[in-house]
């Protein structure tokens, strides 16, 4: 078995690590501080076709693999961690759901200014009581003629303060197979986008409402019976936050290690003390270990979707990796760790935030366990017979 990446994809991680130290290099700090969206990063990545890597390229992709998609955000947030997000944003997420199932009118209205990096797309999925059981959403979808009228609310929506087209899951009828979804474009009347909260990561998040919102009936994404397929490039779309948060750990990880060997205290190098090795030598297994689970999973992609497990064991892994080792390379460095003036406090907030979103790592760990016994376990009290 060989665990050693292709000469193809070698090369490709090496083009996109030239360009980000390059182009993106500069200014990394201050976006990562600033809760505006990075749109002069963005179209710069546009421009060097890293939005829609594996799209098709009857759709404007560059008709590449999940792989190369995997490895565009790991080498970008080597150099930027901020600049993964528009990576991410632009390969997975609602924008992969869309490509996806999208009709081809749809796609020739939306596509052509999300992958140039003009225009953003969020998701609408959470809500105040569906969070993890999101199946229990309640904004509703009628269908009155030509028009689609939405009621109800949503919570946590990434990018939602800067979006301008919003993918949200609704509920044409009961039960799971009533979940759809539709596509509500900002301004639209009915449709309001509340004041921006922020999430210890400095990320911003609206509130977003439907009040007798009215949208054309060729704005259904995925009518009834659409869940099962939305979730299923759910999946898909937990590669992109694995990708992210182990990468931002192998950031500060060389961060740390870096300041390890140059750092004098006692006369020494901090490297020379055994404390201090032992914590590398923790953090350099966790790394190498979930990044061989991550390109498992992408591998599984390259010709098809990978599955639920594979998506599962990756994401906790990844996210585990990336904050132990961020927060390890925080308290290495000290103050200088803990100081604004070093990305490293950054990505561990970040990290600690992926734990939660895109599956918790509790739901993973139930979703694992699932495929250990080979039957799913319930999380919803039975109902009592009639």
């Amino acid at each position: 078995m060989n665990f050693e990446l292709s000469e193809e994809h070698r090369a490709f991680a090496q083009s996109v690590r030239r360009f980000a130290q390059d182009k993106l290099g500069p200014g990394a700090l201050e976006r990562a501080h600033s809760a505006d969206y990075p749109w002069d990063a963005a179209r710069l990545i546009a421009e060097q076709d890293l939005l829609g890597i594996s799209f098709p390229e009857t759709d404007g992709g560059a008709g590449g693999t999940l792989m190369h998609s995997v490895l565009a955000i790991q080498e970008v947030a080597m150099v930027c961690p901020k600049s993964a997000d528009i990576v991410q944003a632009g390969n997975f997420g609602p924008i992969r759901t869309f490509v996806e199932y999208a009709t081809p009118e749809q796609k020739q209205r939306f596509l052509p200014g999300l992958l140039a990096g003009e225009t953003l797309i969020s998701l609408g999925m959470s809500e105040p009581d569906a969070g993890s059981a999101v199946t229990e959403l309640k904004t509703s979808a009628v269908i009155d003629g030509g028009e689609v009228v939405i009621n109800g609310s949503k919570v946590f929506s990434t990018h939602s303060p800067h979006a301008h087209l919003f993918l949200i899951y609704v509920r044409f009828g009961p039960g799971v197979g009533g979940i759809g979804s539709v596509l509500v474009e900002r301004g639209t009347p009915g449709f309001e986008i509340g004041k921006a909260s922020a999430f210890m990561s400095g990320e911003e998040w609206s509130p977003l409402f439907f009040d007798n919102c009215r949208i054309p009936r060729a704005n259904v994404l995925l009518g009834e019976g659409g869940f099962k397929k939305q979730i299923s490039g759910f999946n898909v779309e937990r590669l992109g936050n694995s990708s992210r948060s182990l990468a931002l750990g192998r950031h500060c990880y060389e961060l740390a290690r870096e300041h390890a060997m140059t750092r004098q205290q006692f006369g020494r190098p901090l490297c020379e003390f055994q404390g201090l090795q032992w914590k590398f030598a923790d953090m350099k297994m966790k790394l190498e270990t979930a990044q061989l689970l991550l390109y498992k999973a992408a591998l599984e992609g390259e010709h098809g979707l990978p599955s639920a497990q594979s998506t599962a064991m990756a994401k906790l892994a990844c996210n585990e990796a990336g904050w132990f080792v961020a927060n390890e390379a925080l308290q290495v460095m000290g103050g200088t760790g803990y100081s604004q003036e070093s990305l490293v406090e950054y990505c561990v907030r970040r990290t600690r935030g992926w734990m939660i979103a895109g599956g918790s790592i509790e739901m993973l760990k139930n979703r694992i366990a699932e495929g250990v016994f080979d039957r799913s376990f319930p999380q919803r009290v039975a109902k009592a017979a009639a």
